[in-house]
């Protein structure tokens, strides 16, 4: 999602754009932290979701467990197939804007779930406890003012944090959308 795995520049890379360091560490933008705030403030909004959009909870969180592989005509997804694929897609996200180790999984297959339902309760409540804690901490480097919101991320290809909080935003948002569509059709 963030960055494809396998895609390479035919220009010479910078010593910058191989660096190490973390998104934090990038200073030019630091001065500007204390005239980010709104902006940091509406991006952890968004992300928490509300106001025009539904929440993680509300979309998932009283879902029941024996209905989380149901499929409905005309609608290619279960509850545990968006699940397991908003869950990578939130830690490639995260993992790539302060990891410059990561790398992305395989796109498209490396993104969803190989089965149409979760093995068993536990594996339910793992991948929704995952989401909360990976969506907590893009929330956390959101908060964090030592962040350069507007600075190029070191090992990236022109992103910044707040593409990807943007991008993670919107991306969940969409797929909370189809949860809220894949309830209503199947009545719960």
């Amino acid at each position: 999602m963030a960055k494809k795995p396998g895609k390479t520049k035919s220009k010479k890379v910078s010593a910058k754009k191989t660096s190490n360091k973390s998104p934090s560490k990038n200073k030019p933008e630091t001065r500007l932290s204390s005239f980010d705030q709104p902006l940091r403030d509406q991006l952890l909004e968004l992300l928490k979701g509300g106001q025009a959009h539904a929440t993680f909870d509300d979309a998932v969180g009283d879902w029941p467990l024996q209905l989380a592989g149901v499929k409905v005509a005309n609608f290619p997804h279960t509850a545990w197939m968006l699940l397991e694929h908003m869950r990578i897609a939130q830690w490639d996200i995260l993992e790539f804007s302060r990891n410059s180790k990561h790398v992305s999984p395989k796109w498209p297959e490396g993104y969803w779930p190989a089965a149409e339902a979760p093995s068993d309760e536990k594996a339910w409540k793992a991948s929704m406890a995952a989401f909360k804690k990976d969506l907590q901490a893009m929330e956390r480097l959101v908060s964090d003012r030592k962040v350069a919101l507007y600075a190029r991320i070191p090992w990236g290809d022109g992103q910044t944090i707040v593409r990807e909080a943007l991008l993670l935003a919107d991306h969940n948002a969409y797929h909370l959308g189809q949860l809220a569509m894949l309830r209503k059709s199947i009545g719960i």
